[in-house]
């Protein structure tokens, strides 16, 4: 029955709320999120969702495994620790900004700030910390923002997502607003975030072998082979909006935020693995 709600969720016409989470608190969201799809690929540990694609697609497993001795993003990952290390002109350094000196707090990104009734994600805090100590801020998507993302992510490999909705109402319509963007179509061709990643994960799209919805934060920032490089969670949602012809959204906007809010929590309990490779 839970199977076939989320479906039908996913083909149904654009709603305020997806139905079958409707009314329901985030950690039901979640519950019911991992049943569904411990439901639809019972082969596969609930731990190894985090490896996306990899997880359900053998010959793609195979290719990815070969790539972690040397993994592409190595290089990238050492040139963010530098940077996050180098103090800035007025002799802090990021560590200043966060908590723990930032080293292991990846799992706590997004969180809503209560004071500022926002969310703040690990790249907007970046950007933050530098603002803060005069420093002109990064561009958002790629390039040193998701070197130095992708170092405190390493930081944190093998720790459990731990993303907190409190008991307060912006916070809550946050992450409502998130689970709407995800549910909702949009674009020429009609699709939501759940077409792909709730009804046809395991399934070929074109080129891409699609991935289920629970896991795919924690790998954030990925190197894709399409790109080349690193690129962040925000990339990746504007180049999913392009797919479907919509026009994306700038990164670290409100509704990407709180998107990956929704999402983020959707994965509490997984482990950090990123940064990650991807085709």
């Amino acid at each position: 029955m839970l199977k076939a709600k989320i479906i039908l969720v996913a083909l149904g016409a654009a709603l305020a709320v997806p139905q079958a989470l409707a009314g329901s608190t985030p950690e039901e969201d979640r519950k019911e999120t991992v049943e569904y799809f411990k439901q639809m690929f019972p082969e596969v540990p609930f731990e190894d969702f985090v490896n996306g694609q990899y997880a359900l697609n053998e010959d793609r497993r195979s290719q990815w495994e070969s790539m972690q001795d040397f993994p592409p993003y190595e290089f990238a990952v050492a040139e963010g620790q530098e940077m996050f290390e180098t103090p800035f002109a007025n002799g802090k350094t990021y560590a200043s900004c966060f908590e723990n000196g930032g080293i292991g707090i990846r799992q706590n990104y997004p969180y809503f700030d209560t004071e500022k009734n926002e969310v703040i994600t690990l790249e907007l805090a970046i950007n933050r910390c530098r603002e803060a100590n005069g420093e002109e801020p990064l561009r958002w998507k790629k390039g040193a923002i998701a070197s130095i993302s992708a170092y405190m992510a390493s930081t944190s490999q093998g720790n459990p997502i731990n993303i907190k909705v409190p008991d307060d109402p912006d916070a809550m319509t946050a992450y409502q607003d998130g689970k709407e963007f995800y549910y909702s179509r949009r674009g020429q061709l009609n699709f939501s975030c759940a077409s792909c990643h709730v009804q046809n994960p395991g399934k070929w799209i074109r080129a891409d072998f699609l991935s289920p919805t629970v896991g795919q934060p924690a790998n954030f920032p990925v190197h894709r082979s399409k790109w080349g490089e690193l690129g962040t969670l925000h990339r990746r949602f504007a180049g999913c909006n392009n797919n479907v012809r919509a026009e994306p959204l700038p990164a670290q906007s409100e509704e990407y935020r709180n998107l990956e809010y929704f999402l983020t929590y959707m994965s509490n309990g997984l482990p950090v693995v990123g940064p990650a490779t991807r085709p």
